[in-house]
């Protein structure tokens, strides 16, 4: 979550493509700062131990939001019902940490993400803490995106306590 590395790849056969990669790689430069190396080392070390961490406890919570009446949606592929559970089944080692819900409307979705207090509110994903993050909250947003969703990135975290938490926000809607 503190730390944002990746690489572009293209057939060098496609001219335009590597050429526009190749000049900005010559003019801006493709090596990390070496904080950001140390900082990317630093999360692999723990990354698989906190990913199953994380992953099962996304699993657990994904069930029971399911069954809260504060609830409208669920969207996790870990849950049979969801649209991408086949395709996640079959291309995935894991659900992954990441549960999106939606509320009846905005308004609903900030009520529960101000009264949460374990869960941090934050863009940042895949940390070991717990965030979450109401989305369509900007002018300008596409309108497909429901405005009571909201995003909720699981950390390592005891699932009771992060349960907890949930279960009393949405319980005060």
């Amino acid at each position: 979550s503190d730390v944002l590395l990746g690489a572009l790849v293209t057939r060098i056969d496609q001219e335009q493509p590597f050429e526009t990669l190749d000049q900005i790689r010559r003019s801006v430069g493709a090596v990390p700062g070496p904080m950001e190396a140390y900082l990317a080392l630093r999360g692999l070390r723990t990354l698989p131990l906190r990913l199953a961490q994380a992953q099962s406890t996304a699993q657990i919570l994904a069930e029971r939001l399911v069954t809260h009446r504060g609830v409208q949606r669920v969207r996790y592929p870990g849950l049979a019902s969801d649209p991408g559970h086949g395709l996640a089944r079959r291309t995935m080692s894991g659900f992954g940490s990441l549960i999106s819900i939606e509320l009846a409307d905005a308004k609903t979705a900030d009520a529960f993400v101000d009264a949460c207090s374990l869960w941090v509110f934050a863009t940042s994903l895949g940390g070991v803490e717990s965030t979450l993050e109401r989305r369509r909250r900007w002018p300008g947003e596409l309108h497909m995106i429901p405005e009571g969703l909201v995003r909720l990135s699981v950390g390592i975290e005891h699932v009771e306590d992060l349960w907890a938490d949930l279960a009393q926000a949405l319980d005060q809607l």
